[in-house]
């Protein structure tokens, strides 16, 4: 069976990994507790901000980034633009590299997810310490780090199941 490109439809390679990761993050945010510890919550948006970098280029992931951080920053109450800038700060640089990503394994692109985690933490630490002169906790900055690092197989998930849409990925 040979391989045909499928062409990518926003609606469903942006809107609906927009809308599960939203609903994750919504889902995670709910005041339950498991061994009296409360749910850990990743930045769920990371998975496929990180998938859309090397899936394609287009305008259309920096927009639901824009509109997914948005979500986040209404659900966390955080500060207008904090994840949005978060978020894009760790999609540009995926998105500039994505040559060099195509094809590499699993565990070097695992390695850049945990970079482009890092990079969003760090980003929303910084904004954090600027706008209100207190510095966030590390501790939860960290645990909010590694909980999001863990979801990569979701992000490898999204890039498998779109890769026919892109020649390089064949």
């Amino acid at each position: 069976m040979s391989a045909v490109a499928r062409p990518l439809r926003v609606a469903r390679w942006v809107g609906a990994p927009l809308a599960v990761a939203l609903l994750a993050s919504l889902l995670l945010a709910a005041p339950i507790r498991l061994a009296g510890l409360p749910l850990p919550e990743p930045v769920t948006l990371m998975v496929p901000a990180f998938a859309w970098a090397l899936i394609r280029p287009a305008l259309s992931p920096a927009a639901a980034l824009l509109v997914g951080g948005l979500a986040l920053e209404v659900l966390w109450g955080a500060p207008t633009g904090l994840w949005s800038l978060s978020l894009l700060a760790a999609y540009l640089p995926v998105l500039a590299f994505r040559n060099v990503l195509a094809g590499q394994s699993q565990v070097v692109l695992w390695v850049w997810f945990g970079l482009a985690c890092l990079l969003a933490q760090a980003t929303g630490w910084l904004a954090t310490f600027w706008l209100t002169g207190a510095a966030p906790s590390l501790a939860a900055s960290g645990l909010q780090w590694l909980a999001t690092v863990v979801l990569f197989p979701l992000a490898s998930f999204l890039v498998e199941h779109f890769r026919d849409a892109d020649v390089r990925f064949r």
